[in-house]
């Protein structure tokens, strides 16, 4: 549902293959440190709201994503890793760099949803300031417009191999 390599993400007419990360992409770090828990920081980084309505719906009664020990926080400082929606916006651009410095090391950068992932309809726009995706490696790329809270989750759950 959700992969660590964008190529993966395209489909095309015949291919029938099944979107999921590989594991030779995952740090071994990801595992001895966030495997307990992880805390993600999110930043709308120009986006529409839609994705960012799916990813609070991952801690409501529903999902409870909390009970696999993954929750939001409201501060980098108390951060793991940064969840990226929206295009990124020339306005957007330094924030999302000030949040993603504050976040202490080691830390993973997940992109949520198509806007985050490829521009979306405003790709190739010069409002938009793309750079930041180019200087780190993203651990997970969850597709969806707006995503899926299940599709986040299980996402997420791969990446930290927690999903039994």
């Amino acid at each position: 549902m959700a992969t660590n390599e964008r190529q993966k993400l395209v489909i095309k007419e015949g291919k029938d293959e099944i979107v999921e990360l590989n594991p030779d992409l995952i740090r071994k770090e990801i595992y001895d440190y966030f495997g307990g828990s992880l805390k993600l920081r999110q930043v709308c980084a120009g986006g529409d709201g839609s994705c960012e309505m799916e990813l609070n719906a991952c801690s409501n009664v529903n999902f409870d994503m909390g009970r696999f020990g993954i929750e939001f926080v409201a501060s980098p400082r108390h951060a793991d890793g940064i969840v990226i929606t929206g295009p990124i916006t020339e306005n957007m651009a330094q924030p999302l760099q000030i949040c993603y410095d504050a976040i202490p090391e080691p830390k993973i950068i997940i992109l949520a949803g198509t806007d985050a992932i490829s521009g979306g309809i405003f790709e190739g726009s010069p409002a938009l300031d793309r750079s930041f995706l180019s200087k780190y490696k993203i651990e997970l790329y969850v597709p969806g417009n707006p995503i899926h809270p299940l599709t986040f989750i299980n996402g997420v759950l791969e990446l930290i191999k927690k999903r039994r």
